[in-house]
């Protein structure tokens, strides 16, 4: 197009004036990516939901040591061992981090049967705002579905602190159905696949839901779910400082409405080095797959195939080996090692063990290959294996990040509760202007 043309010329113009040297930052000691020279957050908040632990603060400096995670204090390992045989992990997970404590028996129960209350969705919203605006992005789609949720909203402004806690606990009800009905949409209209859509169960759990709400029959064994279930455990929340998260509080800070934060949210969630790492994962090892010949390629295979990767010579050339290396975890990511876990058992039902084989000799072998280069080995992140959790539950890869959202909308909702109750002050960081001051000239002079 003419006009394109036209702007490219105009963009190769402004690089003469618009130009930020990289050494300015150190010089005016500001943070990029809101991060210090020795590779910790900048602190932005304080928070008493969750703690993300990866290293130490000592007089020596930063020391690296085990990662671990906890939802208001509780180790997220404990409370996923705690779980054992019960149906309602997430459940229990979601009034941790919302209430701040513990719940007894019989209030995880009352809470159970309130967010039942809300799996329900108007008709009118799942055929207007759904079926009949098919997206062709899932994430893309749950933004202006939940948008459009406003308009169903008796008192959509309304950001009272006890308003926003029952418009989040709806959502985390509904998100579920809305995914799941947004993907049975897009495989209609863009891949004339059968459409057919189910209702949410009111005795059933949200993992439980998801998998009835997916699958064509509605059926599903108990380790599946409980293999969902750990995993939207392990998701719930991740922290203040998590891209998604930050971006909500700042959003919410303005004083705007709740929906309004929750679609800023997602898109902050969709980019590939936050929640869509999962897909870049999967579709790493799909090339990963095709170059080594199998899951019965041998280590040596797949120690060439590590390093083509790192090199730039294998997927899509960057050099990254996405599924490993975190912004805060140094050592060990907990997620990812309580989740392998989970997948032994799933494997075993499913008779994928030689898959998951092949998942932790890659792993192995792209440890080595980082310790060998980088003098450390990264860790092993949850990204990495929850592609291949997502597969063996036959969750399409369009659900992947959805499921993300479907998870982390409940720390979304506790951060942004914690922010209006404890801070309350619009978030205005500064930035510094680097640039000349320039003397307007007139238009004929020019």
């Amino acid at each position: 197009m003419a006009e394109g043309n036209y702007l490219a010329q105009f963009y190769g113009k402004s690089q003469n004036y618009t130009e930020i040297p990289n050494e300015w930052y150190k010089e005016y000691n500001v943070k990029k990516g809101l991060r210090n020279e020795d590779g910790t957050g900048v602190r932005v908040g304080l928070t008493r939901i969750a703690d993300v632990v990866g290293y130490e603060e000592t007089e020596e400096g930063i020391k690296a040591i085990p990662g671990k995670l906890y939802y208001r204090g509780v180790d997220v390992e404990e409370l996923v061992k705690g779980r054992k045989g019960r149906r309602y992990g997430y459940e229990e997970v979601c009034f941790l981090l919302l209430f701040g404590y513990l719940p007894k028996k019989d209030e995880l129960e009352r809470f159970c049967r309130a967010l039942s209350g809300f799996y329900e969705i108007p008709d009118e919203f799942v055929e207007g705002s759904i079926l009949r605006m098919s997206g062709k992005n899932l994430m893309n789609k749950l933004q202006s579905a939940v948008l459009s949720l406003y308009n169903f909203d008796e008192e959509p402004d309304n950001t009272e602190v006890y308003d926003t806690l029952i418009k989040g606990i709806s959502l985390i009800a509904r998100l579920p159905a809305i995914a799941c009905y947004a993907y049975r949409s897009k495989v209609h209209i863009y891949d004339r696949d059968s459409l057919f859509i189910h209702y949410a169960k009111k005795d059933l759990s949200i993992a439980e839901n998801f998998l009835s709400l997916l699958r064509k029959d509605q059926r599903f064994t108990e380790k599946e779910a409980r293999l969902l279930d750990t995993m939207l455990m392990l998701h719930a929340d991740h922290g203040g400082g998590n891209n998604s998260t930050f971006t909500n509080v700042v959003i919410s800070s303005t004083g705007t409405d709740f929906y309004s934060t929750v679609a800023g949210s997602i898109g902050s969630l969709k980019g590939p080095r936050h929640g869509g790492a999962n897909i870049k994962a999967a579709e790493m090892m799909d090339a990963v797959l095709e170059e080594t010949g199998g899951y019965d390629a041998s280590d040596e295979k797949i120690r060439k195939a590590v390093r083509k990767v790192a090199d730039g010579e294998l997927y899509d050339k960057t050099g990254l080996i996405y599924g490993f290396g975190h912004a805060v975890y140094t050592i060990s990511d907990p997620r990812a090692e309580i989740l392998y876990e989970c997948l032994k058992e799933v494997a075993a039902e499913k008779r994928k063990e030689k898959e998951l084989d092949f998942y932790k000799r890659f792993e192995n072998e792209a440890k080595a290959l980082m310790k060998e280069r980088k003098g450390k080995p990264l860790p092993t992140n949850v990204d990495f294996y929850s592609g291949f959790a997502y597969s063996m539950l036959d969750i399409p890869r369009d659900l992947y990040t959805p499921l993300f959202v479907c998870s982390r909308i409940v720390g979304w909702v506790a951060h942004n509760i914690e922010n209006k109750l404890y801070d309350g002050r619009i978030m205005r960081p500064a930035t510094k202007y680097v640039g000349e001051k320039v003397d307007y000239v007139p238009m004929e002079n020019r």
